[in-house]
């Protein structure tokens, strides 16, 4: 991994402070991956075998419904991590699909390597703390705003937060990813300012 590579990576985890022993040891974990775009990344069904950081890309998150449209769960992109966490995790077969939305370069990190952050620094505990977290109360706002926001809302609320690489892929993902139709998307899109 080069140091232009390496500092995006450490950049993800701000509250660890390695020494250039465990910098090495840290660095020698992650692999490089790459995914074309529409490739699935992780399929229902089988097991996350990897925890990843985003370089470049977006992927998606989701499920089928009983039609077989894809409903998104959510979205990964540069500077994100990425991965289905909770096969990955308790080693259990993913009921969600992952997909590279645009050709992706990330970095990958097995299960064992990754526990064994843990144990190579104390900082990586408080970083685990946080990340976790960070999810939850990310998973509990977006289950609010679904449930008590106009489609107009959570529109504009998505637009005001999402990284801009988020607002060029595919309208119909948006459009699942916010609840709504995708010609309901569309006039959102024409009619609001973002």
């Amino acid at each position: 991994m080069d140091d232009t590579t390496y500092q995006k990576l450490k950049h993800f985890f701000p509250q660890v402070h390695l020494g250039s022993e465990s910098e090495s040891k840290f660095r020698s974990l992650w692999v490089p991956k790459s995914f074309d775009r529409s490739e699935l990344i992780t399929e229902a069904g089988n097991t996350e075998r990897y925890f990843y950081f985003v370089l470049e890309g977006v992927q998606a998150l989701y499920i089928l419904n009983e039609k077989g449209e894809k409903v998104v769960l959510g979205f990964s992109y540069s500077g994100s991590p990425s991965g289905v966490f909770d096969s990955f995790i308790y080693k259990t077969s993913s009921f969600t699909f992952l997909e590279a939305l645009k050709p992706s370069k990330m970095l990958a990190i097995n299960y064992e390597n990754y526990q064994s952050l843990f144990e190579l620094d104390p900082d990586f505990q408080t970083w685990g703390h946080h990340f976790f977290r960070d999810i939850l109360m990310g998973r509990l706002y977006r289950e609010a705003e679904l449930l008590t926001l106009s489609a107009e809302e959570r529109y504009i609320q998505f637009m005001q937060r999402c990284p801009k690489e988020l607002q060029v892929i595919p309208q119909k993902y948006l459009a699942s990813y916010l609840n709504m139709k995708p010609e309901t998307f569309s006039r959102l899109r024409k009619s609001t300012r973002y």
